[in-house]
């Protein structure tokens, strides 16, 4: 009787955890969870090129020298993020002019030079500030409480930059009051918010058991609908600001809330929370490289715990997702670490490049300059790939990222397979699905798949191949990738790598609407069609000989500026400008 007593226990807790997490975690729970997200929304191709910031000093001074840097040194910067402190207090929306004097011709100039802002935020009024100029703010926190402005009936919580209480999005008059204080930084044009995630802590305790939820103007809030509001609110209202204004938010962290922190049809673009700047692994790899003393192999997270969640948010729908490359903490980032690291990000929907730690490339080491600028150029050329699924996934279609079997191992799009390296080491275990692929850095390299092996990547290559029939548009500006040079800015390049049928459509970044681009591929012919939107364009098409004829709408190419063959590549490069029917016809 009392082992069948202890039975009946041991069921009845499991029902309760059960109830707990699958219906009532907070309020409704994980198996209903499909009820809060929707499609992913449009994120504009800017967000999709490189962001920088950094986590030490947060100066107008600061952000110049680095974008002065990264300019003279030809490293492609889109996004500078402005974390904290940059206001005078936090939520306040009043820049500090000691740390950024005169903003708004500070601002000005930014845009000026093509950069976009986001600004860092939180839900939280304070009464006392860490680490901002006015740290006491007694009399900003008791006007929000004494206006009701406060949900959770005005309580203040600690939190990691200070004290302070809840904005109440459910109330009119406290939102008025909000949008009147944001306004003050929207009339500087900014583009953006990096939501930080306090509104996680919206709930109480009944000794050490959580309450998830908190009382509000409209009554009883659920942290998830008060996370809800914060993720849903900010980004729609910052949409009336700026048609192009984005969200920057958490998707997964650290397994905090597996349902994910903002839904994903207000989550344009996500990362997934403060990594160190350390691998998950046992030893380094011996050097006599006096530059590799300092890589770090504590065990502590890092990299493997930026790739599990990045996997995990993808897995959930997210789609625009990244981590802060070389990770988030910590004061020195080892150097193989930050190389292998933006190796990973190039292939990521964001490349976030910033946190503490020296992000002045020119100040590291020749080689982390060189490898870093040419990932981050090749994450910035391959955008118009990158919308294209922006468009899809808005559609209900497919996500940038989609995980597959492989440590780590995931689809970029439908075109590349990815095998990140997340160990400090040269070699790294590859799985390949079924068919045949070709090694991204070496066209000569193929696979047929399924297939398991074990490969060397030196440090300025990375696992990245290429399915067979793949067709990838690039927007080339530089020569580092080795896909072209400055000659191929103003031209769509297209890779082409041909078998029997095959085709993709491209939804321009420029959003003047979509090239759909065909291939046909036989034993001595080759045709390619263009249909939709006329743009100048390039094909790299891959070929193991010189073609006996090209032919563009029935005439043939004969002109050595706009057909050359690159025996080396393995690549037939043709180069159009304007086209009528856009056939072409390869014979072999």
């Amino acid at each position: 009787m009392k082992k069948l007593y202890k039975i009946l226990i041991i069921i009845s807790l499991l029902l309760v955890v059960i109830f707990y997490f699958g219906f009532a975690y907070p309020f409704w729970g994980l198996f209903f969870n499909h009820q809060r997200h929707g499609n992913p929304p449009l994120t504009p191709p800017w967000a999709l090129e490189c962001w920088l910031w950094e986590d030490d000093y947060n100066t107008a001074g600061r952000v110049d020298t680095l974008l002065n840097g990264y300019a003279k040194y030809d490293i492609p910067v889109r996004t500078i993020l402005l974390d904290s402190p940059w206001s005078t207090r936090y939520n306040d929306f009043q820049v500090d002019t000691v740390l950024y004097p005169n903003p708004a011709e500070w601002f000005g100039k930014l845009q000026n030079n093509g950069y976009r802002v986001v600004l860092w935020m939180t839900t939280m009024v304070d009464s006392h500030d860490k680490d901002t100029r006015l740290k006491d703010s007694a009399d900003f926190f008791n006007y929000a409480k004494a206006n009701n402005y406060l949900a959770a009936n005005g309580e203040q919580i600690k939190w990691w930059k200070g004290r302070g209480g809840f904005i109440d999005y459910s109330n009119p008059e406290a939102m008025k009051w909000w949008r009147s204080l944001q306004q003050n930084v929207f009339d500087y044009g900014i583009d953006g918010w990096k939501l930080d995630g306090t509104g996680t802590l919206f709930f109480k305790r009944a000794g050490p058991i959580p309450i998830f939820y908190q009382n509000s103007y409209k009554g009883i809030m659920s942290t998830r609908n008060y996370m809800d509001h914060y993720y849903r609110d900010e980004y729609l209202h910052g949409l009336t600001q700026n048609s192009e204004f984005v969200t920057l938010s958490r998707a997964i962290d650290r397994g905090y809330h597996p349902e994910g922190f903002a839904p994903i049809d207000a989550a344009p673009v996500t990362w997934v929370g403060d990594q160190r700047h350390s691998w998950k692994s046992d030893e380094p790899i011996p050097s006599d490289d006096p530059h590799q003393s300092d890589i770090a192999m504590d065990g502590i997270e890092g990299i493997e715990m930026a790739m599990d969640n990045i996997m995990k948010s993808a897995e959930l729908g997210y789609n625009i997702i990244g981590s802060d490359v070389a990770g988030f903490s910590g004061s020195v980032i080892p150097p193989r670490l930050y190389i292998r690291w933006a190796q990973f990000s190039a292939f990521c929907g964001l490349f976030l490049n910033g946190g503490h730690g020296e992000r002045a490339l020119w100040k590291r080491t020749p080689q982390e300059l060189e490898i870093i600028r040419k990932f981050s150029w090749l994450h910035t050329e391959l955008v118009p790939y990158m919308y294209t699924y922006v468009v899809e996934a808005n559609k209900g279609g497919t996500v940038l990222q989609r995980p597959v079997n492989g440590r780590f191992h995931y689809l970029f799009g439908d075109q590349f397979l990815v095998a990140p390296i997340y160990e400090d080491k040269l070699t790294n275990k590859v799985t390949l699905p079924k068919g045949k692929w070709h090694y991204f850095f070496n066209d000569s390299e193929t696979f047929n798949g399924p297939v398991t092996f074990e490969k060397e990547f030196p440090l300025d290559v990375y696992p990245v191949f290429v399915r067979e029939g793949a067709i990838i548009p690039f927007d080339i500006k530089r020569k580092y990738t080795g896909l072209g040079d400055e000659s191929s800015e103003g031209f769509i390049t297209w890779l082409i790598y041909p078998e029997k049928e095959n085709s993709f459509t491209l939804h321009h970044p420029d959003q003047s609407g979509s090239t759909t681009v065909s291939v046909s591929s036989g034993q001595s012919e080759i045709s390619v069609h263009f249909e939709g939107v006329h743009k100048p364009h390039i094909l790299r098409i891959h070929s193991e000989n010189m073609p006996v004829s090209v032919k563009l709408d029935g005439e043939i190419i004969a002109d050595s500026s706009k057909i050359a063959f690159d025996a080396q590549a393995r690549k037939l490069i043709i180069k159009t400008v304007e086209y009528s029917n856009g056939k072409y016809s390869i014979r072999y």
